[in-house]
């Protein structure tokens, strides 16, 4: 986890602390939207994703207000104060993280399988 924090710090330009909530909203996004098998594949393959995503928030409670989808995930992470620009970077970083984790077809399978994420591909 360390290492993709990171990599998503240095390339969006922002703290830690935001990469990884960045990182669990994400994440989160991804098992509630792509292809399970293949987003649980990833998860288990990157160290401390799971505590990520739980304390992201993406468990119920106020999330779940914030409706489901790209849109709503892009709406979280404006509220951690990341721009348009940002999120592209980080959204690109985290795919290119997933495609040394797991492989470009697998990652390819959750791109293709999760509504609205090709246009970060």
């Amino acid at each position: 986890m360390d290492e993709l924090i990171g990599r998503l710090a240095t390339k969006a330009g922002i703290d830690d602390a935001v990469a990884e909530k960045t990182i669990g909203i994400i994440l989160g996004f991804l098992r509630n939207e792509g292809p399970s098998d293949k987003v649980q594949a990833l998860i288990d393959r990157i160290p401390g994703a799971e505590a990520a995503i739980i304390a992201s928030g993406n468990e119920g409670g106020l999330a779940s207000l914030m409706g489901t989808g790209l849109m709503a995930v892009g709406t979280r992470l404006m509220g951690l104060g990341l721009g348009i620009g940002e999120i592209q970077n980080v959204a690109r970083e985290l795919l290119r993280f997933g495609r040394d984790k797991i492989g470009p077809d697998q990652m390819g399978e959750i791109i293709a399988g999760t509504p609205g994420l090709s246009q970060f591909a």
